[in-house]
Parts: C-alpha cells; sequence; structure tokens
C-alpha cells in the first residue's frame, strides 16, 4: 500500500487538454474547488466536463475552457441559476448535454460498473429524448416487453472530488448529510483525485464515525490532497456552510475581475485575497 498524498498542482500535471473530468459534489455543496483552481491556474482546456454543475462548471465556461459539459443541472443553490455558465451557454461556447437527475446518475452507474449502458424509466415522455436525439430505447427481453431509455455510460479520463477527511492511502469520509454521487465519480474514471479537509491516519477514520461514512475506497482514488477550506465557497458539512457572502460576490463580479483578483497565485494567494476583500468589506 502506497502514500498517495499530492500537492493539487500535482494533480493538475497528470491533468490534459482534451480529456473527458468529472466532478463531484452536487450544486453549491462540496465542490474540490481548491483543485478546480489549480486547474484554472493551467492552461489546460477542451474538456468535456461531466457534473451535477455548481460554480465550478461556471468558472470553467467564463475561462473558455470547457468544448462539451455533460450535466443535469447548473446551480448555486441559493442562486438558482449559475450566471457564469448561463452567460457561456447563451453565447453558444460550448456544446451541452442535458439529462434528467436521474438518467445522469445511471450513467455513472454504468460507466462505475463498466457497462455500457443502464436502463431507465426516466426520461421516457419528456423533451429530455426530444433534445437529446442521440439517446436510444432498448426493449425488455422478458415477458414485460416494457421499453427503456438506454443511457450510456458516462466514463471519464479523471475525477475530482472533495470530501472532509482521508487518509494516505486514498479512503475518503463524508461527514455530512450527503454524499452525493462521489463514489461513482471516483470508480467511473480511469483516474481519480481527492482532496479532503484534513488527513488523518486509517484508524482514525472510524473513531468518532460510522464505517458507513467511509465513501471512497482506496482502490478507486489515484492521488490525495490536502486541502484546509478546499471546497471554498461551496460548502462542506460540518465542517463550513456556503460562503453566501462570498458566492454573491462571484456572482455579481465580472469574470475577468474576479479571476485576475482571486485565482491568480496559489491556494495561499487565494485565501489571502480573499481575506483582504472581507476586510475592504464595508
Amino acid at each position: 500500500m502506497s502514500d498517495k498524498t499530492m500537492t493539487a498542482d500535482e494533480v493538475v500535471s497528470r491533468l490534459r487538454s482534451g480529456m473527458t473530468l468529472g466532478i463531484g459534489g452536487w450544486g453549491s455543496r462540496r465542490k474540490p474547488m481548491a483543485l478546480v483552481r489549480a486547474l484554472l491556474r493551467s492552461g489546460i482546456g477542451d474538456l468535456t466536463v461531466v457534473s451535477y454543475g455548481g460554480p465550478e462548471v461556471g468558472m470553467l465556461a467564463a475561462a473558455g475552457r470547457i468544448r462539451k459539459l455533460v450535466t443535469a443541472f447548473v446551480t448555486l443553490d441559493s442562486v438558482p441559476l449559475e450566471p457564469h455558465y448561463r452567460a457561456a451557454r447563451e453565447s453558444g461556447d460550448f456544446e451541452l448535454t442535458e439529462v434528467d437527475e436521474g438518467m445522469f446518475l445511471w450513467g455513472l452507474r454504468a460507466a462505475a460498473n463498466r457497462l455500457p449502458f443502464l436502463p431507465v424509466r426516466a426520461g421516457l415522455g419528456s423533451d429530455v429524448m426530444r433534445v437529446n436525439p442521440g439517446l436510444r430505447t432498448v426493449t425488455s427481453p422478458y415477458e414485460d416487453g416494457e421499453t427503456f431509455v438506454a443511457v450510456p455510460a458516462l466514463r471519464t479520463d479523471a475525477a475530482l472530488v472533495h470530501v472532509n477527511r482521508a487518509d494516505r492511502l486514498g479512503n475518503g469520509q463524508y461527514l455530512g448529510p450527503d454524499p452525493y454521487f462521489d463514489d461513482l465519480f471516483c470508480e467511473a474514471a480511469e483516474e481519480a483525485y481527492v482532496s479532503c479537509e484534513r488527513l488523518v491516519d486509517t484508524a482514525e477514520l472510524t473513531k468518532e464515525a460510522a464505517p458507513q461514512s467511509l465513501l471512497l475506497k482506496r482502490l478507486s482514488v489515484s492521488g490525495v490532497v490536502e486541502a484546509p477550506n478546499g471546497a471554498h465557497f461551496t460548502s462542506c458539512a460540518p465542517d463550513y456552510g456556503r460562503d453566501e457572502e462570498f458566492q454573491r460576490e462571484y456572482v455579481s463580479t465580472p469574470w475577468p475581475e474576479f479571476a485576475e483578483r482571486f485565482l491568480f497565485g496559489d491556494e495561499e494567494a487565494y485565501r489571502s485575497s480573499v481575506r483582504a476583500w472581507r476586510k475592504e468589506r464595508p
């Protein structure tokens, strides 16, 4: 068993332009923002992004890094529609595949199980089928003869996720109320990189939390990054909630200005910029 710890920049060094990238979390909740910021500081682009989208989609879209997006939604939760994503989409900056949330989930499950597709009822009778003419249906071979949507597997080259705790081997733990689907993002990817609020010894993972909280297994994880506050400004319950004030600043600030102020430099520079911005607030 090997030590898989690395830095955010080392993770990005293993990524490349043109790849398909899965990003965990949900909306503006527990997004791997430290890894996304490192990605934005690189020259990597032409990405196909697979995500239950939040600000990471908005930032990558505003920076012109997305070629295609596969998603069920892009939201900031308290802000229903991510504005930078909306602007990029209205400008036709990238290709979009938008499906039902359940279809997206089963696409991840198919990929995690190395299946080409999985049949679901979701999407039948809706405009999802109309706006995605490439989707196919399949008929049950049994007596029922029911028709299903054949949701294709959402295979990715790499996945980025964030959890509360992890050990150096790649076991990852969530402590909040919802695991989201970070385990499936990791299992659906060729390589998976996990950032965490705190690195701990393996034995400590179950000292104060149930074994069921061990969401990520080391076999599906390629690298681990200790990144305190690494989901900011999204939430990472119970460690911290969403930074609503900073999220409003992100929403209201033109992208070039926001990027210049908060995304230049490393993570310490980012934290310093946020602290400086707070001191300037009336």
